[in-house]
């Protein structure tokens, strides 16, 4: 085998990014996304793009978030490890999105299978699997079931206490993981700077109460760089088991619809059981799924 050429793109070498085949319909996943072209990089051998991944984050941050797409040809697992291993960026998270019932097709799962071996060539370890949902209007807001009082709340301190008591016996893979890492506050503020992260309002984050006045959890209403999602859901553990979260759920939806969101996406594990059912309930299809993988390395 040649060596390997890793590049790093720029306007006159965007094309490249498009000469690989596209078995997971990534392009047709990331049409309306907008990558910095400067955190595109391709890995190439004898001319031919064998690699290719796309960092994403907000086009002002200095650094991208996550690592959005990662394209490997078959066989050039080492390749797509490479390119994740020289990238100038520390990102320590990285999401693989796979068409919805992805495991029935063995053509997917092959291709998977391969990005999946590059992934943890390069030190990459599986996290957790995701439902990917995306509301549009025509599919009618869901019901409110008027159970609860939303309110907004200007104050940090009373979304990191919430946020701490929301971690206790969380069923969210990030959150466990920082609570086993860090603790509840860890937790609590990995959560809160996300929330800051959003460029949506800060005025639209809202506390959810009993008409008593009791908190029951919070709602975070949000765009990110890709546009409208439910940024997060959270029922405090006294309050959970009476289906709470749809009624957030809910909230958010009409509150986004309300700012006039054509679209709303949104996410959840595949092992919280109960808010993929509230998902459901509120008439969110799953249009894909995602495995998250994680690296602790520098």
């Amino acid at each position: 085998m040649t060596d390997l050429v890793m590049r790093t793109l720029d306007e006159s070498s965007a094309h490249v990014f498009d000469t690989m085949p596209d078995p997971l319909g990534f392009r047709e996943r990331h049409r309306l996304i907008r990558f910095r072209l400067d955190w595109q990089r391709v890995a190439r051998r004898d001319g031919r793009t064998v690699a290719r991944a796309a960092w994403w984050g907000r086009a002002e941050d200095p650094e991208p978030l996550v690592i959005n797409w990662l394209d490997v040809a078959e066989g050039e697992e080492e390749a797509g490890a490479e390119l994740l291993r020289t990238a100038p960026w520390r990102t320590p998270e990285l999401e693989l999105d796979l068409p919805a019932g992805w495991r029935g097709d063995p053509h997917l799962r092959t291709a998977a299978g391969t990005r999946a071996a590059a992934a943890r060539l390069a030190g990459y370890t599986p996290l957790v699997e995701r439902f990917l949902y995306r509301w549009t209007p025509e599919l009618g807001l869901p019901e409110r079931p008027g159970r609860l009082v939303f309110t907004a709340e200007p104050d940090d301190a009373v979304f990191h206490a919430l946020l701490r008591r929301i971690a206790s016996g969380t069923l969210d893979a990030h959150a466990r993981r920082a609570v086993a890492q860090g603790g509840v506050d860890r937790a609590a503020q990995e959560e809160l700077d996300v929330f800051h992260w959003f460029p949506s309002p800060r005025t639209w984050w809202q506390v959810a109460r009993t008409p008593a006045g009791e908190p029951v959890g919070i709602h975070i209403p949000a765009r990110n760089p890709s546009g409208p999602c439910v940024g997060f859901i959270g029922v405090v553990p006294e309050h959970r088991g009476h289906g709470y979260a749809y009624d957030l759920l809910a909230e958010c939806t009409h509150f986004l619809a309300g700012e006039g969101a054509e679209f709303i996406a949104a996410a959840t594990d595949q092992g919280n059981v109960p808010m993929a059912a509230h998902f459901t309930t509120a008439g969110y299809p799953v249009v894909r799924e995602r495995v998250n993988y994680w690296t602790d390395r520098d």
